[in-house]
């Protein structure tokens, strides 16, 4: 990718539905550089789809923390099928290092945030926890409406 595909990639990550003509003006190049250049991402790879921010996505919950949770032996799958079920969990990774899994949780307030992690902590194969609360993201490729 050189630095117009970049720019580009940039572009579509805040509205993947603008019209070639719009980013053409945008980029400084013609509307068929633009085709040929989504065209090849596409074909190459690197651009694997588009989707929809829906409100309840774009809006800043007022409580937020990263989670880091040890699981016993080889329970990893249970308890990620468990995390599933909760609502305020907008995202759970698998890692390396002395955290089995990272947890990313959204609440209205922070006793909502302490009964979460209670229940997550119930969770049978949990040995250990960690969490830190999210302050600010002063710089996110995730587009905001």
């Amino acid at each position: 990718m050189d630095a117009l595909d970049e720019r580009l990639v940039t572009l579509l990550r805040h509205d993947g539905r603008r019209s070639i003509s719009d980013l053409a003006v945008d980029l400084g190049v013609s509307r068929a550089t633009v085709r040929a250049r989504i065209e090849r991402l596409e074909r190459q790879g690197e651009i694997l789809g588009y989707t929809v921010i829906l409100r309840a996505d774009a809006l800043e919950q007022r409580v937020r923390g990263i989670m880091m949770i040890e699981v016993e032996g080889h329970a990893a799958d249970r308890v990620v099928r468990a995390l599933g079920g909760f609502p305020e969990i907008s995202a759970v990774h698998t890692t390396n290092g002395r955290w089995d899994l990272v947890v990313e949780l959204n609440t209205e307030t922070l006793t909502q945030l302490d009964a979460v992690l209670r229940k997550v902590r119930l969770i049978p194969a949990i040995t250990g926890s960690e969490t830190t609360l999210l302050l600010a993201t002063p710089r996110s490729t995730r587009a905001r409406l």
